[in-house]
């Protein structure tokens, strides 16, 4: 059987010819909207009979293989039978420092579209044409080469030659995975209660291509019941990769363990795990340039064999196999772990890789999209996170600063614009507004232009913040619809002007479309409407839920009716503590007490420690590194000489997805509904989705409150033998409206000690 792949033929040409070291943080030779703008400049100037945007694509027999690459042709200039390519590329460069072949990747890519077309149209020879456009001046260089159709095939044939290379490693692993994926059991004698259904569901909802909203109890054995159905399906045929997203380092691990597990028993597929930047970086300070850091310079003449080389000898690919074989091959470790995602099967990442538009990974394509499932863990934190990744806001002083440091300079000049518009925007109090400020945008893409200019020729750290945080703004200025609204924050001479996404739901479905599958579940996705909701989900959706597997013996519920008010704290702060003793003396084993803030939970702490000294007591501290994160759990050991009560933050590091199995935990104590403190964008969020038709109150308060709750609780039982006590403390916990977002295995509370 022959093997059909499909490529572009930028990214086919961009594989085989790249070449030299990762410069600066920016990578674009300008903003995509100059680039758009620049090609539809030149492509005006066409005469009548010209073509532009010309798609072209075509099968070609290499090896074992045939390749089948696509790509839109810039321009296709027509003198009578003389035909000529024309590829235009923009640059905030100079163009005296661009030579004939100073890009080799921009003539392979013009060459190959030669080549497609002249055999298209029985051609014997084309002119290839490059077009160099400066953006700032629109300045235009050209270089032109005649080719005879045998040239160009001769070079295309040399070009996938080189690609097939990779090709091999990949088709026989291809192979492998396929059969051991089919051949693959369920790792486990039986499944748990609940287990089959999940699994099932989520194997349906690729096969049909839909999207699945799984609300599954803690217990159940998520990672494994979403992981196993995906690798049946490749087996099948259904599907090629998958992407498992993660909020936390603690729920990566087990997606690890999971597919390590698979993987020992007989299953062959290539997983990788994406670090972030600043935590896998070699260098003391992330500098990406070849002059501060020898794993950027010249990491392009390198990376294809570091790529062939790890595929070719590993499984797993999590961060110690990343850096092993960046050490050995002298590469960025993070760039190489990017580059690994298109070629890999499984990938465990964060989230913003595939959901926000300024990470996401752009080079997957459309047509691999379709082969591709997304499975999202813990699904309900996506919703602040998406929020996060879809706003986005400038401050009046770096562009001040900026205008003083360049004055006399075109990038001075841009940032005193800026700063002048921000000026009049506080003195008009006009601090609220839905429309967008279309005039800033524009201010803004001037100076990205101007900062691009500089930043070639300079390091400068402020410039470079302001430079990213200006493309961010436009970014999301793109998409900006009735879902934002836009916020000025005055205080004394500074101004925040912010693009606050309100609602996330249609950008997760936008950056969500194309892929086969999506899988969004977690033990908390309730109510089930709200997330749908806010999650971009549709009408002929499959929504799931599947309660605990666990019997309700082994957990006693008790709601303790204090209020936990803000108000009222200071009053009801002695019987809650009194409260806790009388649990703890009647209830063994370690206790986790959450509190809806910091100097909530340190007051608590004070009090509770000075009255009762007896307790071994540890608390959760502000900013802890992971190495403290793991002492503070580790603390939490069924072999200690006396118990240890722990404080620690709602919704927080140490209220989601921690596994303290067995007699490591034996009760937990939530105090209080979790509820966001009240503040102005909660307030925006709150009047957004009460003028839409929904409670504008639950939506921005009630529900993600509420959620922290039950994440919190589900610390407690992680297996059928876990067993113990949750008390919830706030009188809330009575009302109707709270007590049906508990877990109905939470509703056989009693009241009171």
């Amino acid at each position: 059987m022959t093997n059909v792949v499909r490529i572009s033929v930028r990214n086919l040409v961009e594989y085989v010819y790249r070449s030299g070291s990762i410069e600066s943080g920016f990578r674009t030779a300008t903003t995509m909207t100059e680039g758009t703008r620049i090609h539809q400049l030149i492509q005006r100037g066409y005469r009548e009979q010209d073509e532009k945007e010309v798609f072209v694509e075509a099968e070609i027999p290499v090896e074992e293989f045939v390749i089948r690459v696509d790509g839109r042709c810039d321009g296709l200039l027509k003198d009578g039978d003389f035909i000529t390519i024309d590829e235009i590329k923009s640059t905030v460069n100079n163009l005296d420092e661009i030579q004939e072949n100073t890009h080799p990747v921009h003539w392979a890519q013009a060459i190959f579209y030669g080549y497609i077309y002249a055999g298209d149209h029985d051609l014997s020879k084309v002119t290839i044409q490059l077009t160099y456009v400066q953006a700032k001046s629109l300045e235009q260089k050209q270089f032109r080469r005649v080719m005879t159709y045998k040239e160009m095939e001769s070079f295309v044939y040399e070009v996938t030659r080189k690609y097939a290379t990779f090709l091999k490693v990949k088709i026989k692993h291809k192979i492998e995975r396929n059969k051991t994926s089919k051949a693959l059991e369920f790792p486990f004698e039986t499944y748990r209660e609940g287990q089959r259904k999940l699994a099932g569901a989520v194997y349906k909802t690729i096969v049909d291509k839909k999207t699945l909203f799984a609300s599954a109890s803690t217990g159940i054995g998520k990672t494994i019941s979403t992981i196993f159905p995906a690798i049946k399906a490749i087996g099948e045929g259904k599907l090629e990769k998958m992407f498992y997203l993660t909020a936390k380092t603690i729920t990566r691990t087990e997606a690890e363990e999971a597919f390590r597990l698979l993987i020992d028993h007989g299953l062959d597929m290539k997983v990788l795990t994406i670090t972030a930047k600043d935590k896998i970086c070699f260098q003391e300070e992330t500098m990406c340039t070849s002059i501060d850091c020898p794993f950027a310079n010249g990491f392009y003449d390198r990376i294809n064999g570091a790529v062939i080389d790890i595929l070719e000898n590993e499984k797993m690919m999590n961060r110690g196999v990343i850096e092993l074989y960046a050490r050995k091959h002298r590469v960025c470790p993070f760039e190489f772990s990017i580059e690994l995602a298109y070629a890999v099967d499984a990938v465990i990442c964060d989230y913003n890789y595939i959901f926000d538009p300024r990470v996401s990974l752009k080079r997957l394509m459309e047509e691999q999209k379709k082969k591709t499932a997304i499975l999202v863990d813990e699904a309900h934190n996506l919703v602040d996170r998406a929020r996060e990744m879809y706003s986005a806001e400038i401050h009046k002083s770096n562009f001040l600063q900026l205008k003083r440091e360049f004055k006399k300079t075109s990038l001075g000049t841009a940032a005193k614009a800026i700063n002048d518009h921000l000026l009049q925007v506080k003195k008009s109090e006009e601090y609220l507004r839905k429309d967008l400020d279309k005039e800033l945008v524009e201010l803004l893409e001037t100076f990205i232009m101007e900062a691009e200019v500089e930043l070639v020729k300079m390091d400068h750290e402020l410039l470079l913040d302001t430079y990213f945080a200006s493309q961010t703004f436009v970014k999301i200025a793109e998409i900006y619809n009735n879902q934002f609204v836009t916020y000025v924050d005055v205080q004394k001479s500074e101004v925040k002007l912010k693009l606050f996404c309100l609602d996330p739901s249609e950008q997760i479905l936008k950056m969500g479309k194309g892929f086969k599958a999506r899988v969004f579940f977690s033990a908390t996705l309730k109510p089930a409407d709200y997330y749908k909701d806010l999650l971009g989900g549709q009408s002929d959706d499959y929504v799931i839920s599947i309660p605990s597997p666990f019997a309700r013996e082994n957990t006693e519920v008790i709601i303790q009716p204090l209020s936990t008010r803000y108000r009222d704290r200071e009053k009801t702060m002695e019987p809650m503590i009194h409260f806790f003793k009388e649990l703890l003396d009647k209830q063994e084993g370690n206790f986790l007490i959450f509190f809806p803030s910091y100097q909530y939970m340190r007051n608590a702490y004070e009090q509770f420690t000075d009255k009762y000294p007896k307790f071994s007591t540890i608390i959760q501290d502000v900013g802890m590194s992971e190495v403290e994160r793991e002492e503070f759990l580790a603390e939490f050991n069924s072999e200690r000489a006396e118990r240890l009560i722990g404080f620690a933050v709602l919704g927080g590091i140490f209220s989601e997805g921690v596994d303290l199995k067995a007699d490591r935990l034996q009760g937990v104590i939530v105090v209080g509904v979790g509820m966001p403190q009240i503040g102005f964008e909660r307030n925006m969020m709150k009047d957004y989705f009460q003028s839409v038709g929904k409670n504008g109150f639950d939506y921005a308060y009630v529900y993600p409150g509420m959620n922290k709750v039950l994440q919190a609780g589900g610390r407690l039982i992680r297996s059928d033998s876990d067993t113990g006590v949750i008390a919830l403390v706030d009188d809330r916990f009575l009302q109707r409206k709270y007590q049906e977002l508990l877990p109905s295995e939470w509703l056989h509370y009693r009241v009171g000690m």
